[in-house]
């Protein structure tokens, strides 16, 4: 990069300014607004030939070292705060370091190099990265040590999950995972399985290796979100639900013996998508999984027998993970194979249906008062755009615009001015005088105030729905939906083989004028080992299955933002 030190004089003052040759105009009004505080549209620099143009090549002026040149303008806006130099130089991004580089919006997030069959493993640390709160956790955990008994600080997989997602926000090169696959072999020694068709590790399950970590960090992980308030396991509140379940004998001499049914309450960490021959869409996958049968003891009939275990839901967390259950255990073969079966999944889940009466009451109205929200919301837009588009055809097309195609009707409004001036004077059509009031016509702008007010109102009724025992729980779903946010998938036909990727959602980013989403078209980041890829959404539909191509394995849903008279509630 080739510069030149110039002095920029104004207002009375002089500032010293290295010039990059190799930019344009706008970048250069950028460096005297990081001076000046005078915004570059409100800047004119005076070169050779007249004000610097933004799209100006800087070497044609023939800068040379210690020259002096004049520019005008002052700060927009009112007062002390438009007048004062900004806290931050604007940095470029070549001058930026890689970690702030990898930290801007857009940037690629960072690859996992393959050591040898552990897609399985880095599919699934991408996916439980797209938790932003597990994150922000993870920074403030320090491993205990000191104490007999407790692992090594290098072998602490939380502390490894920690490091690792810390070195992965600072580049968007691939990163490789080695301290965490050690310390993860160490404490479950089945990852360290010898692969027996070839030298190095076998292949392993996503899920097996999820689960691990998820209950491994379930642990040690602990959080407090009132300063009050004893800790308590980050799993357990934003990633744990709860069932409700009954446990009933199935053979009907047992209940007229008197057998009662057993009710019991049970954590769970994911819920079981199970697969037969009738499963078509991942809620019958659900519905399978609520209902078990078990072989027990009946201590009333004095034998074994078959028990049926219901279960609802009783609470709902924040993250919800499903599962699909594809692999079951071959005898003939010794392996894990797939059932292939497709199996379509939603980008927005309604659980409500799975949930107790208790907690369905909950729910319910918060559900429905979001699904009323969202619809006006999209009326209005779609009014809006529909009307932003006549206004533009009115006066296209014929020379002269609308007053052209007003002429064209002229005898029909002469004779519809005639009626409404008549109607005005209380005229009836055979001359008679009418008592009616006048009408008034409503503005666009009045229009759009009154259903704004109407939308403001009732994001206010839906924070009074919502159950107090919910919302006092940070990590708890409040309304019974979830949006998708992330996906591993395995392909192949066997657990023991194949390979698996991950597919996460990418943030929509916030306008800072609005402060809301900005209307962007849907887009994933696809996760392959070190290789990472942006793609649309009609990739995710591509993932339920049917074959050995990729399909979901595991899905990672979040409960969805609620709507409030401030912005979006996470």
């Amino acid at each position: 990069m080739a510069s030149v030190p110039i002095v920029v004089k104004h207002s009375g003052k002089k500032y010293d300014v290295e010039v990059d040759t190799e930019s344009t105009g706008e970048i250069f009004k950028y460096q005297l607004y990081s001076l000046t505080g005078v915004e570059p549209d409100r800047q004119k620099v005076l070169m050779k030939g007249g004000p610097l143009k933004d799209d100006a090549d800087m070497s044609k002026f023939g800068l040379k070292s210690g020259q002096t040149i004049m520019m005008m303008g002052t700060p927009g806006g009112d007062g002390a705060a438009a007048l004062a130099r900004p806290t931050e130089k604007i940095k470029f991004v070549e001058d930026m370091t890689e970690a702030e580089a990898a930290q801007q919006e857009g940037a690629t997030p960072a690859g996992l190099t393959n050591l040898g069959n552990t897609c399985y493993l880095n599919s699934t640390l991408q996916a439980l990265r797209a938790i932003p709160e597990l994150q922000n956790a993870l920074t403030k955990y320090e491993p205990h040590s000191g104490s007999a008994g407790t692992t090594l600080p290098q072998l602490d997989l939380t502390r490894q999950l920690r490091d690792l997602y810390k070195y992965m926000s600072e580049t968007q090169n691939a990163f490789v995972p080695h301290a965490f696959l050690t310390a993860l072999r160490q404490a479950f020694p089945q990852f360290s399985e010898r692969s027996r068709s070839g030298p190095g590790y076998a292949q392993q399950d996503a899920e097996e290796a999820w689960s691990q970590i998820v209950a491994q960090v379930r642990q040690k992980l602990k959080v407090k979100n009132d300063p009050e308030a004893q800790e308590s396991s980050f799993i357990d509140n934003y990633m744990a639900g709860e069932f409700s379940s009954v446990l009933e004998c199935d053979d009907a001499s047992a209940r007229e013996a008197g057998e009662q049914p057993v009710n019991t309450k049970d954590a769970f960490l994911k819920l079981n998508c199970h697969i037969d021959g009738a499963t078509n869409h991942l809620t019958d996958g659900i519905k399978n999984g609520l209902i078990e049968q078990i072989e027990k003891r009946s201590d009333v009939l004095d034998r074994e027998t078959t028990y049926t275990r219901t279960s609802k839901i009783s609470r709902l967390p924040k993250y919800l993970t499903v599962h699909f259950v594809r692999f079951y255990w071959k005898r003939e073969t010794q392996k894990k194979a797939k059932i292939m079966r497709k199996v379509t999944f939603p980008h927005e889940l309604d659980v409500v249906e799975f949930c107790t009466e208790d907690l369905k009451k909950m729910l319910v109205p918060v559900r429905d008062k979001v699904r009323e929200i969202r619809k006006d919301e999209e009326d209005i837009e779609r009014s809006r755009k529909r009307r932003k588009r006549n206004n533009e055809g009115a006066l296209e097309d014929v020379a002269g615009g609308s007053a052209a195609k007003l002429e064209k009707k002229d005898g029909k409004r002469d004779a519809e001015k005639e009626k409404k001036d008549d109607k005005k004077a209380g005229k009836s059509a055979d001359g008679d005088t009418e008592m009616v009031g006048a009408e008034t016509y409503k503005t666009d702008a009045e229009i759009d105030a009154e259903k704004d007010a109407a939308l403001l109102t009732a994001k206010k009724e839906l924070n009074a729905l919502i159950h107090p025992d919910l919302a006092k729980q940070d990590g708890a779903n409040q309304s019974g939906l979830y949006e998708l946010r992330g996906v591993v998938t395995h392909q192949g036909a066997s657990a023991d083989s194949g390979h698996y990727t991950a597919y996460v959602k990418k943030e929509v980013p916030i306008d800072p004028k609005t402060g809301q989403k900005r209307d962007e078209e849907e887009k994933w980041w696809w996760f392959n080992d070190d290789r990472v890829s942006e793609v649309s959404a009609d990739k995710i539909e591509a993932l339920a299955g049917g074959g050995e191509s990729h399909s979901a394995l595991i899905l990672l849903y979040k409960a969805v933002p609620l709507p409030s008279a401030d912005g979006i509630v996470d």
